[in-house]
């Protein structure tokens, strides 16, 4: 039999025999790849195991085993450790830091560690070893893109973490595809679950990521894995945040929250210090806000600047903001104060490299641009919590009171909160109840 030529969509796996540029299955465009499927031979055998169902009340469940990988924020992302025997996934844009983190977990690991590349030499692993201070003697490096090597070589001398870095380069010979088709990377991925599996072995393997920030590859990928971590962050600053978004054994509400510096990454226990300088002196155009990232309360300092323009359209600039979000409080904000804005150019910022995508942050930008506006300063314990609708009204945010909690710890005594989250406090100490833009004004003057 003839082998055929086959159009694989990179999003969802669908195949087609006809290329198309949007895929019939799950609509997206530009998806369709092209590759060559063998046929199996008339003499292959398929073998079929038989596997009868068993009563529920008849399994035993047993409590994964874990073990610490040495890292605080990492075991809090992964529930309270690694669990033995699982498949995690790490993606991240280039150079923000995935095989950083992954070569410290190789010094941490106080058992045989198996580290695969399929990017780098060997030199180049060493200086990288190096320079992140790793010593572990009990750590193995091979250089290669066989996953049958791989394969033969988890068998042969069973660590107890394997590191794939990564899984877009290596190939089977089971595939006559390209590394880093579809194709590969499902039965590369398949065939390591099942190794992962039976022998227990841990295992991480990178993931390139898209223009989009999704992994790159078949989204089955995803729903192979027994854990999916994405690496985000400003490859041009410090601040990174390693968020679990599918984790089989524990909670998707908790993020790891890491500085890079000169020796790696180094977990930040208290966010507060990194993302909020208390000593510095204050100027108009700053307001402060609590972010949730999960379960975690994060105080982040936004910081506004309008200046005025000869130009005919004024410019819109922000960093760690979504751009249409603020257009949109821009114009809420000249509707609801009669203010001028067509002659000004206006910037945002996020201190400390942040991004926020909650709603929850409206109030503090919009009351962080009408104080550079309008030229005064909003004192430093003061913070502002609140969803902004297209009338103006100040809307309830969730876990209201984990904010307030937070922002309590960290000396705030001004909490700006929506009216209807007022309504159900029990302490009112040093809370303000707000319905709409003015009174949000109001309580800031």
């Amino acid at each position: 039999m003839k082998s055929k030529t086959l159009f694989i969509c990179t999003n969802c796996g669908h195949s087609s025999a006809k290329w198309s540029g949007k895929c019939p299955e799950c609509g997206e465009w530009n998806t369709l790849e092209e590759e060559t499927v063998k046929p199996l031979s008339a003499s292959a055998e398929i073998k079929i195991v038989t596997e009868k169902p068993i009563a529920l009340m008849n399994i035993k469940t047993n409590t994964e085993t874990r073990f610490p990988s040495g890292i605080s924020e990492l075991d809090r992302v992964l529930g309270g450790g690694v669990v033995e025997g699982s498949l995690i996934l790490v993606g991240g844009e280039p150079g923000i830091g995935k095989s950083t983190l992954l070569m410290q977990i190789c010094n941490n690991v106080t058992d045989k560690v198996l580290y695969v590349s399929g990017e780098e030499s060997y030199t180049q692993i060493k200086l990288r070893a190096s320079r992140l201070k790793v010593d572990n003697t009990l750590m193995k490096i091979l250089c290669n893109t066989s996953i049958d090597n791989t394969l033969s070589s988890m068998e042969t001398d069973t660590p107890k973490v394997v590191i794939i870095d990564s899984i877009h380069t290596m190939c089977s010979s089971k595939v006559s595809t390209a590394p880093g088709s579809v194709s590969q990377i499902k039965e590369c991925t398949m065939e390591i679950l099942t190794c992962a599996k039976k022998l227990g072995i841990t295992v991480f393997i990178v993931g390139h990521v898209t223009k989009e920030g999704s992994i790159a590859g078949p989204r089955v990928l995803e729903h192979m894995v027994d854990c999916v971590l994405y690496f985000e962050g400003d490859r041009y600053n410090t601040f990174r945040i390693l968020r679990a978004v599918k984790n089989r054994f524990g909670s998707t509400n908790e993020v790891g929250l890491f500085e890079m510096n000169d020796e790696g990454l180094k977990s930040i226990s208290n966010p507060v210090e990194y993302l909020l300088d208390k000593d510095k002196q204050q100027s108009p155009g700053t307001c402060i806000t609590c972010t949730m990232e999960g379960t975690r309360p994060l105080i982040s300092e936004i910081e506004a600047l309008v200046t005025p323009t000869f130009f005919p359209s004024p410019r819109r600039t922000a960093s760690g903001l979504d751009y249409n979000r603020v257009v949109l409080l821009l114009a809420v904000l000249e509707k609801n104060t009669k203010v001028n804005l067509s002659t000004y150019d206006t910037y945002i910022n996020i201190v400390g490299g942040m991004k926020l995508t909650e709603p929850a942050s409206d109030l503090a930008v919009l009351l962080a641009i009408y104080s550079t506006l309008k030229d005064f300063i909003i004192n430093s314990d003061t913070i502002a919590l609140g969803e902004i609708s297209l009338t103006g009204e100040v809307r309830n945010i969730p876990l209201c009171e984990n904010r307030i909690n937070e922002a309590r710890k960290l000396g705030f005594k001004k909490i700006i909160v929506p009216y209807t989250n007022f309504r159900e406090l029990k302490n009112k100490e040093g809370i303000i109840g707000v319905k709409n833009i003015h009174d949000a004004i109001n309580a800031i003057k």
